[in-house]
């Protein structure tokens, strides 16, 4: 990456760190779309895996007392099935339909969580079965699978403390398998080595913050970053149609 590119992806990385540690989801929402946008839907996404992977784990380490494991598995289970379905997705759409397509997933995601809040349509293990197949596809596909389980806490009235540790678990399992499915992005030791310290950074200001930051507001943020880089997204994905 030229310096330009690194100093962009390691910011965002640290804002998607910070909001993950407040609120359990919001690494992926905020960091995927400016991730795409900074260095490509492939790279992006197979980035915002391996560096959520990273978060649930540290995150892990401080809230497992609180982990749901039956309820994690009953997710975890069928997202995992659609991980394969949704490699091929990634890996054989040409990159602008791709950025077109991962900015209007998202924007999607986004915009259905408040509107279908009311509705609670997952519940049971039905809605535990469609919720984990769909989260599991978009996050192989667009490195989101947070609104789906996002839903589903919501139909269940999943416990936020609960929630947001067992999310941990859920995504290092999700991520994991989207990791398997796809490898490894391509990065640089110095460049890896600095977007590792960004990502830590974040977690410590995140750390800071959840004691002090309303969840309401945290989550309000990360609406709106997350919606400023998904738009962004599409735009770029539509100039480099033309």
């Amino acid at each position: 990456m030229d310096p330009l590119q690194l100093c962009a992806v390691a910011t965002f990385v640290a804002m998607g760190a910070a909001t993950q540690r407040v609120t359990g989801l919001g690494f992926a929402l905020v960091s995927a779309p400016l991730l795409v946008l900074a260095i490509g839907p492939v790279q992006g996404v197979l980035l915002v895996n391996v560096l959520n992977l990273t978060t649930n784990l540290l995150v892990m380490a401080q809230t497992w007392r609180k982990i749901q494991v039956k309820r994690v598995l009953l997710l975890a289970i069928p997202a995992l099935c659609l991980v394969p379905i949704g490699r091929q997705v990634a890996l054989y759409t040409p990159a602008a339909p791709l950025m077109i397509g991962i900015g209007l997933v998202v924007m999607a995601a986004l915009l259905a969580v408040p509107w279908l809040r009311r509705t609670r349509v997952f519940t049971g293990w039905a809605g535990a079965i469609a919720a984990g197949g769909l989260s599991g596809f978009m996050n192989v596909t667009a490195g989101v699978g947070g609104p789906a389980i996002t839903l589903y806490a919501v139909g269940i009235a999943w416990e936020h403390t609960a929630f947001v540790a067992s999310m941990q678990l859920y995504f290092g399992i999700v991520n994991s398998g989207s990791i398997v499915a796809k490898g490894l992005p391509s990065l640089a030791t110095m460049d890896a080595v600095i977007i590792l310290a960004a990502l830590a950074v974040g977690l410590c200001a995140g750390h800071f913050g959840a004691r002090r930051i309303p969840v309401h507001r945290a989550r309000q943020a990360v609406f709106a970053l997350a919606l400023g880089g998904a738009i962004a997204t599409v735009m770029k994905g539509v100039l480099l149609l033309w």
